[in-house]
């Protein structure tokens, strides 16, 4: 099969169908095969207090992550043990009024510049292990008690691996405490939530230059297995990109997919005992050329090969994407393309209206194996 064809059957056209004419919803399909499909969410600027959004997430989806409503430079933003849990705990009452799970995100973001400032430049005294222990375990007990059992899942930590050298990243607890870091963080969350599905959270992904991360990703899981820490999951956040311009060439590409490797992940990951879930799907196309028929081809294709994929899999029971709009996504501004013209990463157009990509995960879902 050449994966690189441009997806047969999808809608050929750019111009979408408004959503609200379109049923069944992507959470009801990926039902269908015990797969829960659902999508982060903010609160502000493109979050829930915006009706257009709001109305896509409560058709479409079966579980709600957390955007930044609950890191720590959200929760507890000044040395002042004063924590603001506002935002998280407006978006718990619109999951729980329309009965839809709340996955919180993240207890640990193990990057320093996703530090708040204050934490870089504490001073932890003349036993920096006890307090740097002692601050970290008392933040995660004053968050997971707050919201308690009303959440369905936690990523504990984020991005704890250097994808350069697949080794643990270095940030202002790993300088202190090593690796032991990440044995008290979900130690520390068990403790408090006995019953919750504690997660893993990384962005290794298929592609060539990933082998390191991947790599890593498997020791750190035997490593948690084998010292007794309790993870229940891996997350893995599904951001993809596609370098299809002009002259691309997939053999010489490090960011080109790798799909046996892929799949030999996913299968040592599973039978190391760990559950998986897709955290923050979109793809990004910033380097597709043509007009937006053709990169929203290309961005379903894509899409469509790696859930094909990864769904085969079937110990990945979540998918989860990064936004469902291209209004809000956060790679307009982070990743632009060099043309200007807006990106196309999400299943809606910034009009709210299904795109191809809606429709090749569609297609994916209905072919994934049954999990039910």
């Amino acid at each position: 099969m050449n994966r690189r064809k441009v997806l047969a059957g999808l809608t050929a056209t750019a111009v979408a169908i408004p959503a609200q004419a379109q049923t069944p919803s992507l959470g009801d399909i990926a039902a269908t095969k015990g797969i829960r499909f659902g999508s982060a969410a903010g609160i502000t600027k493109g979050g829930l207090r915006d009706p257009q959004v709001a109305d896509i997430l409560r058709r479409d989806c079966r579980i709600i992550v957390a955007k930044n409503e609950m890191k720590m430079y959200t929760l507890r933003n000044t040395p002042a043990e004063v924590y603001d849990f506002s935002l998280g705990d407006e978006m718990l009452a619109f999951c729980e009024k329309h009965k839809l799970p709340l996955r919180g995100h993240t207890l640990f973001w193990a990057k320093d510049e996703f530090t708040p400032k204050w934490l870089l430049a504490h001073d932890f005294g003349p036993k920096p292990k006890l307090a740097a222990e002692k601050l970290l375990r008392d933040y995660i007990a004053k968050v997971t008690t707050h919201y308690g059992d009303r959440l369905t899942s936690w990523d504990v930590i984020n991005e704890a691996i250097d994808e350069k050298t697949g080794d643990i990243r270095a940030n202002v607890f790993t300088r202190i405490l090593g690796d032991d870091t990440l044995r008290i963080c979900f130690e520390a969350a068990r403790e408090h939530l006995p019953k919750m599905e504690l997660v893993y959270n990384d962005y290794m992904s298929w592609r060539v230059k990933d082998g390191l991360h991947r790599k890593g990703a498997i020791r750190l899981l035997r490593w948690f297995r084998d010292h007794n820490i309790p993870v229940d999951a891996l997350g893995i956040q599904g951001h993809l990109g596609t370098d299809q311009g002009a002259g691309w060439d997939a053999t010489a590409d490090d960011n080109a997919p790798q799909y046996a490797d892929w799949s030999a992940f996913l299968d040592e990951a599973k039978s190391l005992g760990y559950g998986l879930m897709i955290t923050e799907f979109d793809v990004n196309e910033r380097r597709v050329l043509g007009d937006i028929n053709k990169r929203d081809q290309v961005v379903a294709q894509t899409a469509k090969d790696y859930l094909d994929l990864t769904l085969s899999n079937t110990a990945v029971k979540d998918v989860l994407c990064w936004g469902m709009d291209d209004k809000y996504s956060w790679l307009q501004t982070t990743t632009p393309r060099e043309d200007r013209l807006p990106l196309r990463p999400t299943p809606y157009d910034d009009q709210f209206r299904k795109k191809p990509l809606w429709d090749a995960m569609n297609r994916s879902f209905q072919s994934a194996p049954d999990r039910t």
